[in-house]
């Protein structure tokens, strides 16, 4: 099965990253990509865009050449509150929150904390993807979070950017998430975290997890444009008719 839509990409706004949307595009078009999300780091990140390039997304097309582009960001989980820098009526304008630890601006701690900051975050309505939760740095209670994750319909993340060039040593975490995930009945999304557009739509090491996992495709977000757009509509956000045209190809 090809998985078409991808969830979590950085462009050059967030500048330790490489490439322009316009690459993006360009380049879901050459692998096709039907649909994705443009998540730049959450403006408390170190290098990331300023808050107004967030709310000014709006000028970006829904749909590009055929491909889908929803307007997004990776947001950072800022305390054990679960707050993080985005907020209010800003929030609504976005197609797809994403949310996870960053170590500029939450330092490492123990698990507890990073337990609770992260159900918090969960339970906030605020945010629909929780990104790279088996981060080896960020220890947490895998099947507390399952559990919170499943009954707030908040997606969990498998990352394949964690298996190739950050956050080594995920796969058990990972492998341990996607197992708690599907017995406690919720939903995983693989998200390439493409720092350059080359890399939008890898899904390889990510795969591997869920097929050790044998974690049902049906809970799999990625699985077509429909499911993450149901998804998302059912969170709560709203313009999404306007990506009709990609469920008609």
């Amino acid at each position: 099965m090809k998985y078409l839509v991808d969830t979590h990409t950085h462009t050059v706004a967030s500048t330790h990253a490489y490439s322009t949307l316009q690459e993006y595009v360009a380049m879901a078009k050459q692998k096709g990509i039907k649909l994705f999300a443009t998540t730049d780091h959450g403006p408390d990140m170190a290098d990331a865009p300023h808050f107004w390039h967030f709310v000014n997304l709006r000028v970006i097309p829904r749909i590009v050449d055929g491909v889908g582009i929803l307007r997004g960001i990776e947001a950072n989980i800022k305390n054990i509150d679960g707050d993080i820098d985005f907020f209010g009526d800003y929030l609504k304008q976005l197609d797809i929150v994403l949310a996870g630890f960053h170590e500029p601006v939450f330092a490492p701690s123990d698990k507890q904390n990073h337990t609770q900051a992260m159900i918090n975050c969960i339970k906030s309505g605020k945010v629909d993807i929780i990104t790279h939760p088996g981060n080896p740095a960020y220890p947490i209670d895998i099947e507390a979070v399952a559990k919170a994750a499943a009954e707030n319909n908040v997606a969990l993340e498998i990352n394949n950017s964690s298996f190739l060039t950050s956050r080594k040593g995920s796969e058990h975490n990972c492998l341990a998430i996607a197992n708690a995930v599907k017995e406690a009945g919720g939903l995983l999304v693989m998200g390439s975290d493409s720092h350059v557009s080359y890399s939008l739509g890898d899904f390889s090491q990510a795969l591997t997890i869920i097929d050790q996992a044998n974690f049902p495709v049906e809970r799999l977000l990625n699985r077509s444009p429909e499911a993450l757009l149901s998804f998302l509509s059912i969170r709560g956000h709203g313009a999404l008719d306007e990506y009709s045209a990609l469920l008609e190809q």
